[in-house]
Protein backbone atom coordinates (compact mmCIF):
# COMPACT_ATOMS: atom_id res chain seq x y z
CA UNK A 1 0.00 0.00 0.00
CA UNK A 2 1.00 3.35 -0.52
CA UNK A 3 0.30 6.95 1.11
CA UNK A 4 0.44 9.51 -0.78
CA UNK A 5 0.27 13.43 0.80
CA UNK A 6 -0.35 16.58 -0.91
CA UNK A 7 1.02 19.12 1.28
CA UNK A 8 -1.35 22.62 0.53
CA UNK A 9 -1.39 25.93 2.07
CA UNK A 10 -5.09 25.59 3.00
CA UNK A 11 -5.95 21.69 2.92
CA UNK A 12 -3.53 18.83 3.18
CA UNK A 13 -4.59 15.78 1.30
CA UNK A 14 -3.97 12.08 2.22
CA UNK A 15 -4.84 8.94 -0.02
CA UNK A 16 -4.43 5.51 -0.23
CA UNK A 17 -3.07 3.15 -3.26
CA UNK A 18 -3.75 -0.44 -2.97
CA UNK A 19 -1.86 -0.87 -6.23
CA UNK A 20 -3.44 1.31 -9.19
CA UNK A 21 -6.86 2.04 -7.27
CA UNK A 22 -7.06 4.54 -4.54
CA UNK A 23 -9.08 3.20 -1.76
CA UNK A 24 -9.68 5.98 -0.06
CA UNK A 25 -8.81 9.53 0.76
CA UNK A 26 -9.32 12.69 3.01
CA UNK A 27 -9.06 16.37 2.70
CA UNK A 28 -7.94 17.97 5.82
CA UNK A 29 -7.41 21.58 6.97
CA UNK A 30 -3.14 22.15 6.58
CA UNK A 31 -2.38 22.81 10.42
CA UNK A 32 0.55 24.96 10.73
CA UNK A 33 1.47 23.91 14.03
CA UNK A 34 1.01 20.14 13.46
CA UNK A 35 3.43 18.17 15.52
CA UNK A 36 4.90 14.84 14.29
CA UNK A 37 2.97 13.06 17.23
CA UNK A 38 -0.24 14.33 16.01
CA UNK A 39 0.18 13.91 12.71
CA UNK A 40 1.36 9.74 13.68
CA UNK A 41 -1.66 9.90 15.50
CA UNK A 42 -3.98 11.80 12.52
CA UNK A 43 -2.82 9.31 10.10
CA UNK A 44 -3.82 6.56 12.40
CA UNK A 45 -7.49 7.72 12.75
CA UNK A 46 -8.08 8.31 9.24
CA UNK A 47 -6.40 4.77 7.86
CA UNK A 48 -7.10 1.71 10.45
CA UNK A 49 -5.04 -0.29 8.24
CA UNK A 50 -1.80 2.26 8.05
CA UNK A 51 0.70 -0.84 9.52
CA UNK A 52 -0.08 -2.18 5.81
CA UNK A 53 1.99 1.14 4.34
CA UNK A 54 4.63 -0.32 2.67
CA UNK A 55 5.65 3.16 0.95
CA UNK A 56 5.21 7.02 1.12
CA UNK A 57 5.38 9.81 -0.93
CA UNK A 58 4.89 13.55 -0.52
CA UNK A 59 4.52 16.70 -3.00
CA UNK A 60 4.17 19.84 -0.44
CA UNK A 61 3.92 23.53 -0.90
CA UNK A 62 4.59 24.36 2.70
CA UNK A 63 8.20 23.78 3.73
CA UNK A 64 7.47 24.08 7.52
CA UNK A 65 5.14 21.09 6.94
CA UNK A 66 6.87 18.99 5.02
CA UNK A 67 9.67 17.79 8.07
CA UNK A 68 6.71 16.47 10.12
CA UNK A 69 5.38 14.11 7.34
CA UNK A 70 8.85 13.26 6.51
CA UNK A 71 9.50 12.40 10.58
CA UNK A 72 5.65 11.18 10.91
CA UNK A 73 6.85 8.00 7.62
CA UNK A 74 9.90 7.27 9.79
CA UNK A 75 8.60 7.00 12.85
CA UNK A 76 5.05 5.62 12.47
CA UNK A 77 5.29 4.03 9.28
CA UNK A 78 8.53 3.19 9.22
CA UNK A 79 8.66 4.52 6.09
CA UNK A 80 11.66 6.46 4.30
CA UNK A 81 9.62 9.11 2.34
CA UNK A 82 9.73 10.14 -1.26
CA UNK A 83 9.90 13.76 -1.88
CA UNK A 84 9.04 14.94 -5.11
CA UNK A 85 11.16 17.78 -6.72
CA UNK A 86 11.24 18.64 -10.35
CA UNK A 87 14.50 17.16 -10.80
CA UNK A 88 13.30 13.54 -10.26
CA UNK A 89 12.50 11.00 -12.94
CA UNK A 90 9.03 12.72 -14.04
CA UNK A 91 8.36 11.31 -17.49
CA UNK A 92 7.88 15.05 -18.73
CA UNK A 93 10.38 18.03 -19.66
CA UNK A 94 10.15 21.28 -17.39
CA UNK A 95 10.52 24.26 -19.59
CA UNK A 96 9.97 26.98 -16.62
CA UNK A 97 12.63 29.16 -16.81
CA UNK A 98 13.75 27.73 -13.51
CA UNK A 99 12.21 24.83 -13.08
CA UNK A 100 13.34 24.56 -9.56
CA UNK A 101 10.01 27.54 -8.86
CA UNK A 102 7.74 24.61 -10.34
CA UNK A 103 5.82 23.79 -7.18
CA UNK A 104 5.36 19.75 -6.54
CA UNK A 105 1.65 19.56 -6.75
CA UNK A 106 1.90 21.17 -10.06
CA UNK A 107 4.44 18.62 -11.10
CA UNK A 108 2.39 15.73 -9.97
CA UNK A 109 -0.67 17.35 -11.89
CA UNK A 110 1.39 17.53 -15.01
CA UNK A 111 2.58 13.90 -14.64
CA UNK A 112 -0.82 12.90 -14.19
CA UNK A 113 -2.43 14.38 -17.25
CA UNK A 114 -0.05 13.51 -19.70
CA UNK A 115 -0.44 10.23 -18.63
CA UNK A 116 -3.65 10.14 -18.60
CA UNK A 117 -4.94 12.73 -20.82
CA UNK A 118 -2.14 13.40 -23.18
CA UNK A 119 -1.22 16.41 -24.87
CA UNK A 120 -1.66 19.34 -25.46
CA UNK A 121 -3.28 19.44 -21.92
CA UNK A 122 -4.47 22.72 -20.02
CA UNK A 123 -4.92 21.85 -16.15
CA UNK A 124 -7.04 23.96 -13.70
CA UNK A 125 -6.00 23.25 -9.86
CA UNK A 126 -8.41 25.37 -7.75
CA UNK A 127 -6.61 25.58 -4.53
CA UNK A 128 -5.42 28.56 -2.13
CA UNK A 129 -4.25 29.93 -5.66
CA UNK A 130 -5.83 29.14 -9.23
CA UNK A 131 -3.39 27.52 -11.03
CA UNK A 132 -2.85 27.20 -14.80
CA UNK A 133 -0.46 24.70 -16.27
CA UNK A 134 0.31 23.59 -19.74
CA UNK A 135 1.49 20.42 -21.26
CA UNK A 136 2.59 20.13 -24.90
CA UNK A 137 1.64 17.39 -27.31
CA UNK A 138 5.41 15.40 -26.59
CA UNK A 139 4.75 15.66 -22.55
CA UNK A 140 6.61 19.25 -22.46
CA UNK A 141 5.68 21.52 -19.09
CA UNK A 142 5.65 24.54 -20.93
CA UNK A 143 4.62 27.25 -18.18
CA UNK A 144 1.25 28.45 -16.96
CA UNK A 145 -0.52 30.74 -14.90
CA UNK A 146 -1.22 31.87 -11.30
CA UNK A 147 -4.12 33.49 -9.85
CA UNK A 148 -5.64 34.19 -6.99
CA UNK A 149 -7.84 31.30 -5.48
CA UNK A 150 -11.34 31.85 -5.10
CA UNK A 151 -11.24 31.20 -0.98
CA UNK A 152 -8.40 33.55 -0.83
CA UNK A 153 -9.65 36.72 -3.01
CA UNK A 154 -13.11 35.83 -1.92
CA UNK A 155 -11.68 36.30 2.13
CA UNK A 156 -9.57 39.55 1.31
CA UNK A 157 -12.73 41.25 -0.01
CA UNK A 158 -14.73 40.05 3.63
CA UNK A 159 -11.87 41.34 5.62
CA UNK A 160 -10.65 44.56 3.70
CA UNK A 161 -14.72 46.19 3.02
CA UNK A 162 -16.81 46.66 6.79
CA UNK A 163 -20.36 46.12 5.48
CA UNK A 164 -19.57 42.62 3.53
CA UNK A 165 -19.96 39.61 5.31
CA UNK A 166 -18.44 35.77 4.36
CA UNK A 167 -20.81 33.86 2.24
CA UNK A 168 -20.72 29.96 1.18
CA UNK A 169 -19.46 29.23 -2.10
CA UNK A 170 -22.32 27.67 -4.07
CA UNK A 171 -23.70 28.24 -7.48
CA UNK A 172 -26.07 31.61 -7.25
CA UNK A 173 -29.62 31.62 -8.19
CA UNK A 174 -28.59 34.46 -10.53
CA UNK A 175 -26.38 37.03 -11.81
CA UNK A 176 -28.47 40.01 -10.71
CA UNK A 177 -28.16 39.35 -7.02
CA UNK A 178 -31.06 41.23 -5.04
CA UNK A 179 -29.32 41.74 -2.05
CA UNK A 180 -25.68 41.55 -0.43
CA UNK A 181 -25.27 37.61 -0.23
CA UNK A 182 -26.71 37.12 -3.66
CA UNK A 183 -24.70 39.40 -4.80
CA UNK A 184 -21.65 38.23 -3.15
CA UNK A 185 -21.93 34.87 -4.42
CA UNK A 186 -22.66 36.05 -8.06
CA UNK A 187 -19.55 38.11 -8.19
CA UNK A 188 -17.46 35.94 -6.56
CA UNK A 189 -18.63 32.56 -8.62
CA UNK A 190 -19.34 34.10 -11.80
CA UNK A 191 -16.30 36.50 -11.61
CA UNK A 192 -13.63 32.95 -10.94
CA UNK A 193 -15.88 31.19 -13.83
CA UNK A 194 -14.96 34.76 -16.03
CA UNK A 195 -11.34 34.89 -15.10
CA UNK A 196 -10.69 31.15 -15.61
CA UNK A 197 -12.82 30.80 -18.95
CA UNK A 198 -10.90 33.78 -20.44
CA UNK A 199 -6.89 33.12 -19.01
CA UNK A 200 -7.96 29.18 -20.89
CA UNK A 201 -8.88 30.81 -24.22
CA UNK A 202 -5.73 33.00 -24.12
CA UNK A 203 -3.40 30.35 -23.68
CA UNK A 204 -5.46 28.51 -26.19
CA UNK A 205 -4.58 30.67 -28.86
CA UNK A 206 -1.09 31.23 -27.59
CA UNK A 207 -0.46 27.80 -28.13
CA UNK A 208 -1.70 28.08 -31.68
CA UNK A 209 0.21 31.11 -32.63
CA UNK A 210 3.45 30.78 -31.06
CA UNK A 211 3.92 26.95 -30.38
CA UNK A 212 2.40 26.29 -33.42
CA UNK A 213 -0.08 23.49 -31.92
CA UNK A 214 -3.16 22.61 -33.98
CA UNK A 215 -4.50 19.99 -31.77
CA UNK A 216 -7.74 21.10 -29.18
CA UNK A 217 -5.69 20.80 -25.98
CA UNK A 218 -7.75 19.09 -22.81
CA UNK A 219 -8.62 21.25 -20.22
CA UNK A 220 -9.01 19.48 -16.85
CA UNK A 221 -10.12 20.81 -13.16
CA UNK A 222 -9.10 19.69 -10.36
CA UNK A 223 -9.42 20.82 -6.77
CA UNK A 224 -11.80 21.58 -4.20
CA UNK A 225 -13.88 23.71 -5.74
CA UNK A 226 -13.76 22.24 -9.17
CA UNK A 227 -16.56 20.60 -9.60
CA UNK A 228 -18.82 23.41 -8.98
CA UNK A 229 -16.47 26.02 -11.46
CA UNK A 230 -16.95 23.58 -13.50
CA UNK A 231 -20.67 23.27 -14.42
CA UNK A 232 -20.65 27.30 -15.20
CA UNK A 233 -16.95 27.05 -17.14
CA UNK A 234 -17.24 27.10 -20.86
CA UNK A 235 -13.74 25.64 -21.16
CA UNK A 236 -13.29 22.88 -18.66
CA UNK A 237 -13.90 19.64 -19.75
CA UNK A 238 -13.39 17.60 -16.70
CA UNK A 239 -12.90 16.91 -13.40
CA UNK A 240 -10.85 15.14 -11.73
CA UNK A 241 -10.44 15.63 -8.35
CA UNK A 242 -8.08 13.25 -7.42
CA UNK A 243 -5.33 14.63 -9.91
CA UNK A 244 -2.66 15.65 -7.43
CA UNK A 245 -2.68 11.49 -5.84
CA UNK A 246 -2.71 10.30 -9.12
CA UNK A 247 0.51 11.61 -10.14
CA UNK A 248 2.24 10.84 -6.95
CA UNK A 249 1.33 6.93 -7.98
CA UNK A 250 2.67 7.62 -11.39
CA UNK A 251 6.02 9.29 -10.00
CA UNK A 252 6.42 6.61 -7.51
CA UNK A 253 6.16 4.06 -9.48
CA UNK A 254 8.61 5.69 -12.65
CA UNK A 255 11.22 6.00 -9.47
CA UNK A 256 10.55 2.25 -8.23
CA UNK A 257 11.07 1.31 -12.09
CA UNK A 258 14.28 2.96 -12.45
CA UNK A 259 15.33 1.37 -9.18
CA UNK A 260 15.32 -2.00 -10.53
Amino acid sequence: MLLTIDIGNTHTVLGIFHKERLTEYFRITSNHALTVDECGILIRQLFPDYRKVKDVIICSVVPPLTPIYQKMSKKFLKVDSVLVHWNLLLGIKILYDDPSQVGADRIANAVAAYQIYGGPTIIVDLGTATTFDVISEKGEYLGGAIAPGIETSSLNLFQRAAQLFKVSLEKPGRSIGKNTEESLRSGIIFGSVGQIDGIVNRIKEELKTKHRIKKKPNVIATGGLADLIAKESKTIEKVDSTLTLEGLRRIYLQLKRSKK
